[in-house]
């Protein structure tokens, strides 16, 4: 692990990390989606060919429901009844999310509200490249449902037999996933964006995905909304002298796993630093004074996932304000919010939880505002009105509301 300095060029390169965009990678995205939006389905297929290497027909990209109900014959039959224990936690979590549409009414006849409705339409993207993401299916579908949308389309890329993973297929006919269908990369995001003769058109597309994937969601951005642009998946973990440093070290090793994420660790413990920079995994140590000084480092950082490893973790916990997904103490490392605690595990990276949540029910609902006044209630504010718009320059928006005392 390499050992970098509060404050140093190359501390501020890891603040910084999400800047800057890959032109190679977004002009190949451009073409893609161009084709994808000018083409539909025949680019879809020519890209499943080129990227997937899988020759498919458009009758082959929605998933059937023989394919469904065959792939219960491929899982281990103890896999449903802990997929339910983890559905009941999602489920759990959600329901606090929910919302409900408002009103206030004044004496004076003014109604102001808030209308909520679900989406309408909805896509996931499921990566599948070296392994299935099966928690992704649960993680994004549930809020989506729970929130009322009316229909869930499910793309994930096929594999060399033209058929998708068994467990993903599981987990989302369990969920009610309305259309599952065979396609990966930029070009399964363009095909939600826009449609073709076969895969529908969505109102938001979610879910975690490559570098091709996230650049995809940029540029389709404003045909459609999307849930946010995630990076390579990150951790960062606060430890002090009191931290079990085998925790530390299993912790920064599961990271690892991940194909180009992000490891740091921030402590006080010069024992700590000595132990882990002779470990050979990859990873980043930033020394500092005290745990007030590490929490101002991990808000600077803004991670994806926050662990604190101290004997009081709540304590630490007060001073963050900028994390994806904060977890507390000794026994919460961060596969428990990987696949089963109950928040979603589609989380900000890149420093982005500054500004950014993880994903839940209220990011699949849209809101109209809600107005109604009487002749009486206008009438009371139309002084106010009136000089904002003199001041604006906007005659006719006066005379809209002369109009109504003449």
């Amino acid at each position: 692990m390499k050992l970098v300095r509060v404050g140093s060029k190359q501390f501020q390169k890891l603040c910084d990390r999400n800047s800057g965009r890959n032109k190679r990678v977004s002009e190949s995205v451009r073409k893609i989606v161009e084709n994808v939006k000018l083409y539909g389905d025949d680019a879809v297929i020519k890209y499943t060919r080129k990227f997937d290497r899988v020759k498919l027909t458009p009758k082959e990209l929605k998933v059937t429901e023989c394919e469904t109900s065959g792939a219960y014959q491929d899982i281990k039959p103890e896999f449903i009844s802990a997929l339910k224990i983890v559905i009941d936690n999602v489920t759990k979590f959600y329901k606090k999310h929910l919302k409900k549409s408002w009103n206030i009414k004044d004496t004076n006849g003014v109604l102001l509200g808030e209308k909520v409705m679900p989406l309408e339409n909805v896509g996931v993207y499921v990566p599948s490249g070296t392994v299935p993401l099966v928690s992704s299916v649960y993680m994004t579908v549930i809020p989506a449902k729970m929130a009322g949308v009316k229909k869930v389309v499910l793309v994930t890329p096929p594999n060399k037999y033209k058929s998708i993973d068994p467990y993903i297929l599981v987990v989302a006919n369990l969920l009610k996933v309305d259309e599952i269908y065979k396609v990966g990369g930029a070009q399964a995001i363009a095909s939600l964006a826009f449609g073709t003769k076969t895969i529908p058109k969505v109102d938001k597309i979610v879910g975690p995905g490559n570098a091709y994937v996230t650049e995809a969601k940029r540029q389709v951005f404003g045909f459609c909304d999307i849930d946010m642009l995630a990076g390579p998946t990150e951790v960062v973990i606060i430890a002090n002298q009191s931290s079990n440093i085998n925790y530390i070290k299993a912790d920064l090793e599961a990271q690892g796993e991940h194909y180009m994420g992000l490891a740091i660790l921030i402590t006080n413990s010069k024992r700590i630093v000595r132990t882990l920079k002779k470990e050979d995994f990859k990873g980043y140590i930033i020394l500092v004074k005290n745990m007030d000084e590490a929490a101002d480092v991990a808000n600077k950082l803004a991670a994806e996932h926050l662990q604190i490893l101290t004997k009081d973790p709540k304590k630490i916990a007060k001073k963050i304000v900028n994390a994806g997904a904060i977890f507390l103490g000794p026994y919460t490392p961060v596969a428990v919010g990987d696949y089963v605690a109950g928040p979603s595990h589609v989380l900000p990276t890149g420093g982005s939880a500054r500004f950014f949540s993880g994903l839940g029910v209220q990011d699949f609902y849209k809101c109209s505002h809600i107005l109604s006044y009487t002749k009486s209630a206008l009438e009371e504010i139309r002084g106010p009105l009136e000089k904002i718009a003199e001041i604006e320059g906007l005659r006719k928006h006066l005379d809209s509301v002369k109009v109504r005392f003449e």
